[in-house]
This record gives structure tokens, C-alpha cells and sequence, in this order.
């Protein structure tokens, strides 16, 4: 991006001896909906609570727009945020709830009308003005709280884990309602989250937190395909991670024996492999199970140690030697039987090389 519209420069965030966001830089686009993935303790919600102004940084500079924001309080900041519990009055009706920000702002009554009416209509709760909070169901009840951050037509909105007090259906909902509010409206949107599937369906970019620092940051596809270290690729979804002897290297094409005894043909993203010793990640539905057609470099004989269904997929264990391997499959999976002998096959491309190790790693 040319000029960020968000930019945080060498922010740390400190709670007594405990650093929570160490040295993090980071840069949003402006109408980018970028999501801070990552485990609890990470430092992605910090990171955000230092943006809304409810904590302040330690160290760094936080600046919108060209300005600095890390010394102005929340109110000055023009940025909606949306809690996980909603933060609604339950006293006070939706309309009541929605316009209550305008009214801090001292915003005519005629014009806190209008714009009460647009959000109401555009999250589709015009018919449930009158309702208190407590004559909703969750998914109306995060309606209004989404609602209520956008009408005072923020610079940028905030989300803190908003969907996660929602059942699976609705959760799944909200996103697709969330995302396309984003593209109508082109909003700015900073959205925390600990569920993979969730910043997966959502986002333009996925900033990957460990340990109060970005480990990886890009578009969702290159975060879960292309995973640059052995953190990112077990966090984003499931995979299997071995740890290999780097045999030969020609360009990225690269041979490997596993510390389990099998040789394997694989891709190293990043060009040269850095150590004698690396981590692979293979994701589970790139094996495939009884594809005799397939031009694939890795082909393995494995025995079927444990078979569940999923609806969807079939979630197989498979032993090859002393190394088990996690396989997602659909129809095929359906047909195999625990403890039958079956072919494996995956592409090179689909060994990715995620990290290097040492020797002593590798043996330990």
C-alpha cells in the first residue's frame, strides 16, 4: 500500500513485567478488513483496545490518517466498536440504543432520526425499533450493536470477537452479513478473532499473532497455502508437520527423508532451504487415497488406523512406518475400513517447507 491509513510503528505494550505487544509494526489500508488472528495472550486484543484508546501503548506511535492518535482519548478518535457482549442498555429501546452515540455528540434531532432509520434499515430491524434488548435473539442483539457503532459514521470500525456468543448457523450468517456491510459501505474494519474459519471467510488479510508479534501477515489464501513457519501452519487449520533431512536441493524442488525414514519430494516457498534439517507441513486433504491416475511426486503405502465421519469428509488416520499422517477425504475416504492398506499420493507442491531446525532439533 502506498499511504497506510492505519500505521503502527515499534508498539509495545506492557502490563508490569508481562510484554503483551512487542515492537509491532503494522499498516491497513484504508476500506481494508484486516483480521488479528491468534490464541489468547497473543496481544491482538491489546492491540486493539490501544487503537479504540482504551489502553495506552507503552512505547510506539499510533497514527489514522496521517495523525497521531496514541495520546487523544476514545471519543476523539471517530471509531465504532463492537464488544463481544454487545454493551447494549437494557433499558433503553433499539432506536434509544442506536442513537445514543448521537446524542453524545450533541447531533440535531432531526438528523439523529435519519440516520437512526438508515442503520436500522440496512442491518434489517426497522420493524423492531420499539424492542428492548431483551426481546431480541443474540444475532438481532449483535445487529444493533453493529448498527449503533455505524451511525455515527466512523472512520473506522472496531470488533472485538463479536460472533463468538453466537451458535454455529447464526455465527456463520453474521459473517456473510458483516462482510458484505464491508464492501457495500467500504468500511475500514479491524476485526479479533481466535477462530481460523471465521478470519478465513472474512478478511483481505490475516495478521497471525504469537507472543505479541505478527508471525505472518497476508490474504487468506497465502496465510493457509503458503504458511511461512511451523506456528502458522498448525494455527491456520490443520496439518501435519514432520521434521526432515534436506537430501538435495535443485532451485525450489527439494528431497527429503523424514525423521521417521520416508523420502519425499517437496517445494520450498522461499527458495534456498536454510539448515540441513526442516519442517514440512503437508496439509491433510492434499493426500489423496487410491488415486492410481494421478502424476504425483510422493506416493506412500499406508495402513488406516482410525476412520471418522464428518458429513462432509472423512477424518482418517493413516501409518506409514512409524509415522502417522492426519487425511481429509470425501467419497473415497467413505470406502476404506480400519486397518486396510492403502495408497497414498500428494504433489510436491503440497510439501511445504516451513521452518528450518538443527540437528538436535531434528533428533528430539
Amino acid at each position: 500500500m502506498d499511504t497506510p491509513f492505519i500505521s503502527f510503528r515499534q508498539v509495545v505494550k506492557r502490563f508490569a513485567a508481562l510484554t503483551v505487544v512487542d515492537h509491532l509494526d503494522l499498516d491497513i489500508a484504508r476500506g481494508e478488513f484486516i483480521a488479528l488472528l491468534g490464541p489468547s495472550g497473543s496481544g491482538k486484543t491489546t492491540l486493539l483496545m490501544m487503537l479504540a484508546g482504551f489502553e495506552q501503548p507503552t512505547s510506539g506511535t499510533i497514527h489514522v490518517d496521517g495523525h497521531r492518535v496514541d495520546g487523544l482519548p476514545p471519543f476523539k478518535r471517530n471509531m465504532g466498536v463492537v464488544f463481544q457482549n454487545y454493551a447494549l442498555f437494557p433499558h433503553m429501546s433499539v432506536r434509544d440504543n442506536i442513537a445514543f452515540p448521537l446524542k453524545m455528540r450533541n447531533v440535531a434531532k432531526a438528523e439523529i432520526a435519519a440516520r437512526v432509520a438508515r442503520v436500522l434499515d440496512m442491518v434489517k430491524l426497522s420493524a423492531m425499533a420499539e424492542r428492548k434488548p431483551a426481546q431480541l435473539s443474540g444475532g438481532q442483539q449483535q445487529r444493533v450493536a453493529l448498527a449503533r457503532a455505524l451511525v455515527f459514521e466512523p472512520q473506522v470500525v472496531l470488533m472485538d470477537e463479536p460472533l463468538g456468543a453466537l451458535d454455529k448457523k447464526l455465527r456463520e450468517q453474521m459473517q456473510l452479513d458483516i462482510r458484505d456491510l464491508h464492501r457495500r459501505l467500504g468500511l475500514t474494519i479491524v476485526f479479533v478473532t481466535h477462530d481460523q474459519d471465521e478470519a478465513l471467510t472474512m478478511s483481505d488479510r490475516i495478521a497471525v499473532f504469537n507472543h505479541g508479534k505478527i508471525e505472518q501477515i497476508g490474504p487468506p489464501r497465502e496465510i493457509y497455502d503458503l504458511p511461512r513457519t511451523p506456528f502458522v501452519a498448525e494455527f491456520i487449520g490443520e496439518t501435519n508437520l514432520l521434521l526432515c533431512k534436506v537430501d538435495d536441493q535443485a532451485d525450489e524442488a527439494v528431497r527429503l527423508t523424514s525423521d521417521s525414514g520416508l523420502s519425499l519430494s517437496a517445494h520450498a516457498g522461499s527458495g534456498r532451504v536454510d539448515g540441513a534439517h526442516v519442517q514440512v507441513s503437508i496439509r491433510p486433504e492434499a493426500i489423496r487415497i487410491n488415486d492410481h491416475a494421478a502424476a504425483t511426486s510422493n506416493r506412500l503405502t499406508a495402513r488406516i488406523m482410525d476412520a471418522v465421519y464428518f458429513g462432509d469428509h472423512m477424518r482418517l488416520v493413516a501409518e506409514v512406518g512409524s509415522q502417522r499422517l492426519i487425511i481429509k477425504s470425501d467419497r473415497a475416504g467413505q470406502a476404506v475400513e480400519i486397518g486396510s492398506e492403502v495408497a497414498l499420493s500428494f504433489a510436491a507442491s503440497d510439501v511445504w517447507v516451513v521452518g528450518s531446525c538443527d540437528q538436535t532439533s531434528a533428533n528430539g
